[in-house]
């Protein structure tokens, strides 16, 4: 679908709450999964959470099995969408059943035939959230003779608990599209760390719990404690995380004097490495003179 304005799906009107809207989507209707049978689903860190726990993953697999990456912005930020397959149907359609995991559905599913608008206004640091409506030809839910607010839409929807858990995510990288050239690129490892907190859950529980991280950062028993079974709460302290990898904001208190011990211990390994390497330098000298029938004393005969 072209990108131009007219041409778009989505209408520009910013719409609010108490604003109405005429769909209704169920089994009867003509259109039913036409929309999953083209779909174009970006995931919020809270969607890879159900998705995951629904389908007994752990998120490294989830991702694996059933994503594909994509950029979020021309700084490379990363996003995941759902992997489709080659007519570009979404992998958790059950045919004529409709989703196989409808009570845990991403977030864009749950919204349609809405998008979720993030916007702050210039000099302002509160985000205000609008809605805009999407009409594509096929769908026949337009038609239907039946009128709500968006406000009750989303409650049907059960949209605010997922809106609640991404929130502060959802925040961040509206922070870091308006920073733009004021923020500047994100190291690349800046770009990996927002990957993994964001939505590879698993993988960053087992880096906050690692003696490194412990030995880096104040953080009291019980939190490790609690993020080693709750995954919301993990995901809480994601966010907090990424506050201080991508903008520097001091979210998470460091050790005393946490830094230069681990430049110590760089140090450490970097002598550590060097003794290996003339250890195995030295050794393949000596191998080599072997080789070469220099194996006696060199003493006279």
């Amino acid at each position: 679908m072209s990108d131009l304005p007219f041409q778009s799906a989505v209408m520009p009107e910013a719409l609010q709450l108490n604003s109405p809207l005429q769909f209704h989507c169920h089994p009867g209707i003509s259109c039913f999964n036409a929309c999953c049978q083209r779909a174009d689903i970006t995931l919020t860190p809270y969607d890879v959470l159900r998705l995951k726990r629904r389908l007994g993953l752990t998120s490294t697999e989830f991702i694996r099995q059933f994503t594909v990456p994509f950029q979020m912005d021309g700084d490379g930020l990363p996003g995941i969408k759902l992997k489709t397959d080659d007519n570009g149907a979404c992998l958790q359609l059950a045919g004529a059943a409709g989703c196989s995991v409808y009570s845990d559905r991403p977030t864009v599913c749950r919204y349609y035939p809405l998008a979720l608008l993030t916007l702050r206004k210039k000099d302002s640091a509160i985000a205000e959230e609008r809605y805009s409506l999407v009409k594509e030809d096929h769908c026949q839910g337009h038609a239907a003779a039946r009128t709500l607010s968006i406000a009750e839409y989303r409650a049907e929807q059960h949209c605010d608990e997922f809106d609640a858990k991404n929130r502060d995510w959802y925040q961040l990288v509206l922070k870091k599209k308006s920073a733009g050239p004021a923020v500047g690129r994100p190291p690349q490892l800046s770009l990996q760390f927002f990957f993994m907190a964001s939505y590879d859950g698993d993988t960053f529980r087992r880096f906050v719990l690692s003696d490194n991280f412990r030995n880096t950062y104040t953080l009291p028993a019980e939190f490790y404690t609690e993020i080693e079974q709750d995954d919301e709460a993990l995901l809480e302290f994601s966010y907090r995380f990424l506050r201080q990898v991508l903008f520097g904001e001091r979210t998470i208190q460091e050790m005393a004097d946490a830094w230069e011990q681990r430049v110590t211990q760089r140090q450490d390994v970097w002598e550590a490495r060097r003794q290996i390497e003339i250890e195995r330098r030295a050794a393949a000298e000596d191998d080599k003179y072997r080789a070469d029938g220099n194996d006696d004393c060199g003493c006279a005969g």
